[in-house]
């Protein structure tokens, strides 16, 4: 799952002018340049889409604008990538979910009105034309200081080819040169080796003000963030409802096929009981041992069931213990630290458990591992539960390892699964449960 509660997620720099130590940062000014190259193909395909809405009406357009915006949209997702991964500013992508179109000029129709009635299409557009003035002055700035600083280190020795150019003998406006190395030039020296300075130590500041305004324009806005929220909420309480449908329907299953199915098997025996304990006292004797251990039978069924729905020590003990009790059935080495004082909602408490007990039973049968390490901790109103195994890895939640549901069951209360299994091994599950402890801890372990 995908957290969805954050839209930008701020990093700080350690070039960053925020009361830090400076230091030189070498690569910023490049990525500040790579950064601005964007804004080019970004102001052609603005062109383009409003050319493109111009001739609607023709006809000509309604071909044009999907391809255009398209274009556009590719664009600014490259912004928004590069700005998280250089910036330290996270933008979501804001467009509406694509719909089905019609096939043929009706679905061309559609799919413009999607587009046109997209807001995320219009931030597009003011993203185009307005960064190359507001984003490319930070973009630019640190790559054009160190180029001006490059200009005065180096002018006493190119002060005559550049005269000879048509070069001003002036160097920030203050210094006048007037030879190779003559006191001006000199000068230029230390302010050209201060600009470098300036452009290096910068940089980062600039690039993460640049990743701040691309995400004033980029991100996605208060009511598209509250559309997807709704959506991630319909889509959730969907796959709720069906997965309490699946378990009610498992439920009933093993109760006919199992318990049920013993009772009755008991009833009758007992009604042969009655009937042959006047005539062969011995064979209602068998009989009624036969259901006496019939009912044990039973009744070790229902437990089982009953802890498949809500395990008694989940309840009781709380959740460290309960998953230490799900250690001690394992045949694996198994050690589990906790530190979570308090207790936590019986429903998060529930879907915690189910997800430790399926990854604990994946570990168990197809990692191969030989120990296995559960951490449980509680912080800032989350709950913090790694699994990690010493196994081979590997692990895919797409070839049916039950992971898809644990995804489902922490996603109904905005719980996310990370899962980190190289080839090679070990595999690490993290789950994080937004929640509060509602108790003290009451075992003394």
């Amino acid at each position: 799952m995908v957290d969805q509660t954050s839209t930008v997620r701020r990093a700080g720099f350690p070039g960053a002018l925020s009361g830090r130590r400076l230091r030189l940062d070498f690569k910023a000014p490049l990525r500040g340049l790579r950064l601005f190259a964007l804004k080019i193909p970004a102001l052609v395909l603005f062109a383009l889409s409003l050319a493109s809405i111009g001739y609607l009406l023709l006809g000509v357009g309604v071909l044009l604008l999907p391809a255009a915006t398209a274009g556009l949209r590719r664009v600014a997702d490259a912004a928004r990538r590069l700005n998280g991964r250089w910036a330290g500013v996270e933008i979501a992508r804001p467009y509406a979910p694509r719909p089905e179109f019609s096939a043929g000029p009706v679905g061309w129709v559609e799919r413009v009105r999607w587009i046109l009635t997209d807001r995320a299409t219009w931030r597009d557009l003011a993203w185009a034309v307005t960064d190359p003035v507001v984003g490319g002055v930070a973009a630019l700035l640190p790559a054009a200081l160190i180029a001006y600083g490059f200009e005065g280190v180096l002018l006493p020795l190119l002060w005559h080819p550049l005269t000879s150019a048509g070069y001003e003998d002036w160097y920030a406006l203050v210094i006048h040169v007037h030879g190779s190395f003559g006191i001006g030039a000199l000068f230029a020296v230390p302010i050209g080796l201060a600009s470098i300075a300036l452009g290096l130590t910068t940089g980062p500041a600039l690039l993460q003000l640049h990743g701040r305004w691309t995400a004033a324009l980029l991100a996605p806005s208060a009511e598209a963030i509250l559309g997807q929220r709704v959506e991630q909420l319909a889509a959730t309480r969907t796959e709720v409802v069906d997965s309490q449908a699946a378990e009610l329907r498992r439920i009933e299953r093993d109760l006919h096929d199992g318990a049920q199915a013993r009772l009755v098997a008991m009833g009758m025996r007992i009604g042969a009981a009655e009937q042959l304990l006047s005539s062969d006292p011995e064979a209602a004797r068998r009989l009624l041992a036969e259901v006496k251990d019939s009912s044990s039978k039973a009744l070790s069924e229902l437990r089982n069931l009953v802890r498949g729905i809500h395990p008694p020590v989940l309840c009781d003990r709380g959740l460290s213990e309960a998953v230490r009790a799900l250690a001690l059935d394992s045949p694996l080495i198994v050690e589990v630290v906790s530190d979570v004082p308090g207790r936590v909602s019986l429903p998060v408490e529930s879907a915690a458990y189910f997800a430790v007990s399926e990854l604990l039973t994946n570990a168990t049968r197809h990692s191969g591992a030989a120990r296995v390490w559960i951490d449980l901790a509680h912080s800032n109103n989350l709950l913090r539960i790694s699994v990690s195994d010493d196994g081979h890895g590997g692990v895919d939640p797409d070839k049916g390892s039950g992971l898809r549901g644990i995804e489902r069951r922490l996603a109904a209360f905005d719980g996310i699964l990370t899962l980190s299994s190289p080839e090679s091994g070990p595999t690490m599950a993290i789950l994080e449960i937004p929640c509060v402890l509602s108790s003290p801890k009451t075992s003394s372990s």
